[in-house]
């Protein structure tokens, strides 16, 4: 009984891990896109907000294009792994 409780807790585990591995790269290069508009902004005093909109597109779609091997590589392992504890559990 214990055993597979132990088993769930490190699915859970592994499954916030790879949730993060996922979401931080776009997040990140969102994130630093912004810090950079907003550090412009308040160097030139322009108080466009629509203004950081493409900047941080084209760096979430730049490290997506850059991760994305990474991300499949990720999800790919994690799918393996949770198809051995299906088959595991099920003892076929």
């Amino acid at each position: 009984m214990t055993t597979g409780s132990l088993d769930v807790h490190e699915i859970l585990r592994q499954t916030l891990i790879v949730a993060v591995k996922l979401g931080a790269p776009t997040l990140l290069a969102s994130l630093c896109a912004g810090v950079c508009v907003s550090l412009f902004q308040a160097t030139t005093q322009i108080s466009e907000p629509t203004l950081s909109f493409l900047p941080k597109f084209t760096a979430s779609m730049a490290a997506l294009i850059l991760t994305g091997s990474f991300m499949y590589a990720t999800v790919h392992s994690y799918a393996d792994m949770i198809f051995d504890q299906v088959i595991k559990v099920g003892g076929y």
